[in-house]
């Protein structure tokens, strides 16, 4: 599935309507280059999601936990991530594979890590369209919802 977006508050819309139907156990990666809105996104999944607290990208500390919302957000951010080995040292199973919702930005760094059945979102900007627009193509477990694999 591919939507377009002229704004961040676009961005954060079309988040927030994936954050309305995503179910428990579900991995969602963020994919795109650097300021192209995934930390816009993530916070309008959290807000679909019913999370009320302010939503940062968690860069420093690799995973933020939100429990307040309908189903307990866990937010990564692994862009500082140099080893995939250096997941294990925060567990990174029992989010991935627990109750709540893994939302990974910059998830092309953990590849090898992330489940089959992930959500890839993917960002890019166009900017012979303008410089709010971007396209969001969203792909449910590992395939393009639209394209009927």
């Amino acid at each position: 599935m591919v939507v377009e977006s002229f704004s961040a508050e676009d961005t954060f819309k079309y988040g927030q309507l994936l954050g309305a139907k995503v179910p428990a156990g579900s991995v969602v990666c963020l994919n795109g280059d650097l300021g192209v809105g995934k930390t816009v996104f993530a916070k309008g999944v959290a807000k679909g999601l019913g999370v009320t607290e302010p939503v940062s990208s968690p860069t420093f500390t690799i995973v933020q936990e939100y429990r307040e919302g309908r189903i307990p957000l866990y937010h990564f951010d692994v862009y500082r991530i140099e080893d995939p080995d250096e997941m294990y040292e925060i567990g990174y199973e029992e989010y991935f594979y627990g109750d709540g919702v893994c939302l990974i930005e910059w998830a092309e760094q953990i590849r090898e890590l992330i489940p089959e059945t992930a959500t890839q979102v993917t960002i890019e900007k166009d900017l012979d369209k303008g410089l709010g627009y971007r396209r969001i193509t969203i792909e449910f477990g590992g395939q393009d919802e639209t394209s009927g694999d």
